[in-house]
């Protein structure tokens, strides 16, 4: 069948479509897939939305598909990919029971779900198959999941092959990155994925479903540059984030979903199906002359200025305490550092011209009314 045939067929079918109308769709489908499908493929695509049925294309495509090129309804899809999340491959009754399991892939154009059914689920099953390697499937066919979104399914017919000797694992990125949303660009969407920094983690709670089994949820609130948005965390997956999430630690999720709180405001809802990395935050580092008076906590790396001189004070609830004083500086200045109690035997064995790094250190105003750098409980110094 030629495109013609297709076009005539389905005009026979649709008096009240015009060719101008087919062809004007056929154009947008073209630009949205950038030219990768053959227009035959496009047009069995635009003849089911005039419901007219044709045989399934069954031709094998003589190129590789970027992700953000596939479109519900090809066959003999091949895509090659980072795996950045495996879901656990589960069974199902029925005349024909079996298996299946999903996998969230990304190349540098976006990222896709692929379900992987029977024999192969195995690669996961065996453990052969894990998050970061880079996976090519072959044969696989393209349909909408129930919230409308494209996914990668893998039958029987299909191929996976594990880290393919031809891709290169440059070429594949290992962050969610460009595709991330901002948290001021979340909208109705059913399925996001999103990076943001914690601030703040709410009690977990259990529940009783109408079945009388006991659920789990656990909130939490990330925030980006642009705002901030609360998370829901469901059962297997609260459980797995209860003891990973520490205050500022980097969050980044893969299939979320967004839906609307009991207070009508947006949250984004995470299950088992959400890929969840959790890193601890880059520590910001500040440079001498960009301190302020009362700027709070800081991150600083210089060099030792001058010699440790340690001594014994009395604090002003009477209490003796070793403090430990020394000079810093980097290329823009050259700053006082106090080292109180634990912390004053580590900066008392440091040395002139030393490098070192002093974190989670709060800027005060000293004695002589100059500012200076202080330790607190939970300060570190390291050297470089």
């Amino acid at each position: 069948m030629t495109p013609e045939d297709l076009i005539q067929q389905i005009l026979t079918q649709n008096s009240q479509t015009s060719r101008e109308q087919i062809i004007e769709k056929l154009d947008a489908a073209r630009e949205k897939t950038g030219g990768l499908i053959a227009d035959i493929t496009l047009l069995r695509l635009i003849a089911r939305e005039f419901g007219v049925e044709v045989t399934q294309e069954t031709s094998k495509p003589d190129h590789q598909f970027p992700i953000s090129k596939l479109v519900s309804g090809i066959h003999n899809v091949t895509i090659t990919a980072r795996v950045i999340a495996v879901s656990p491959v589960r069974t199902f009754e029925g005349a024909k029971p079996g298996k299946f399991a999903s996998v969230t892939i990304m190349d540098k154009h976006g990222i896709v779900r692929a379900v992987l059914w029977n024999e192969n689920a195995d690669p996961i099953e065996a453990g052969e198959l894990g998050v970061g390697q880079i996976v090519r499937f072959s044969h696989g066919y393209t349909k909408e999941d129930r919230d409308g979104k494209v996914e990668l399914h893998l039958s029987r017919k299909s191929r996976v092959e594990i880290n393919p000797p031809d891709a290169k694992a440059a070429d594949y990125p290992t962050s969610i990155g460009a595709f991330g949303e901002k948290i001021q660009d979340i909208t109705n969407q059913k399925s996001i994925s999103l990076k943001g920094t914690l601030k703040q983690v709410f009690s977990k709670s259990n529940f009783t479903r109408q079945d009388q089994t006991e659920g789990t949820v656990l909130r939490f609130k990330l925030a980006d540059a642009t705002g901030e948005v609360t998370v829901v965390a469901w059962n297997e997956k609260a459980q797995e984030l209860e003891q990973l999430l520490k205050p500022n630690v980097e969050v980044q999720l893969v299939n979320g979903r967004v839906k609307a709180g009991s207070n009508g405001e947006t949250e984004v809802h995470i299950d088992s199906a959400t890929y969840v990395e959790v890193a601890a935050a880059q520590k910001q580092l500040t440079k001498i002359a960009n301190l302020e008076e009362l700027l709070g906590t800081v991150n600083v790396e210089a060099e030792v200025a001058s010699l440790p001189v340690t001594k014994e004070v009395k604090t002003a609830n009477g209490e003796k305490v070793s403090l430990t004083t020394l000079e810093l500086k980097d290329d823009t200045g050259t700053i006082g550092f106090s080292a109180w109690r634990q912390h004053a035997q580590t900066a008392s064995a440091l040395l002139m011209g030393e490098k070192i790094s002093v974190e989670n250190v709060y800027v005060r105003k000293g004695y002589d009314g100059k500012r200076e750098l202080s330790t607190k409980a939970a300060s570190e110094i390291k050297r470089a």
